[in-house]
């Protein structure tokens, strides 16, 4: 519709017209799929937290004769066996990173200033780094002859 079909005392809105990709966004390489990636490993990570989860508490409460049974004699037992080291592994590792991409969503979205937005993502990247550095090596060098 045109101006002069408008009725009387009708305003005219001015839509702006959409904004075009610049000649640098256009070539293939120097646009980044880092969002798709981290999108698609949040659904890929919950499929896998939710077996390895749901199989934890149902191996280690149901199977095992429940949690009063969990001891250090129980934990060495179990890390003696390569598959529970991996399963432990995976569980840490996904978990912790699932976690880590949700927080730096959140802070993206909710924080305003970029310097407070990169302190709050640096304080995350380190206690993730460190929590599963930690995690990984308690993993690995567990010795069941402590006494």
């Amino acid at each position: 519709m045109t101006a002069a079909e408008l009725p009387p005392g009708a305003e005219t809105v001015s839509i702006p017209a959409p904004r075009t990709r610049t000649n640098t966004q256009r070539r293939s390489g120097s646009r980044s799929n880092t969002e798709l990636y981290a999108w698609l490993f949040m659904r890929v990570s919950g499929v896998l937290l939710v077996v390895l989860v749901l199989g934890h508490l149902f191996i280690m409460n149901i199977l095992d004769g429940g949690v009063q049974r969990i001891n250090f004699g129980f934990v060495a037992g179990r890390w003696a066996s390569p598959f529970w080291q991996v399963w432990d592994l995976l569980m840490l590792w996904l978990a912790m990173i699932h976690g880590t991409n949700g927080l730096r969503t959140i802070i993206n979205d909710y924080t305003r200033r970029d310097q407070l937005r990169f302190s709050l993502k640096m304080v995350l990247y380190t206690a993730t780094t460190l929590t599963i550095a930690l995690g990984t090596l308690v993993i690995f060098t567990f010795d069941p002859t402590i006494n």
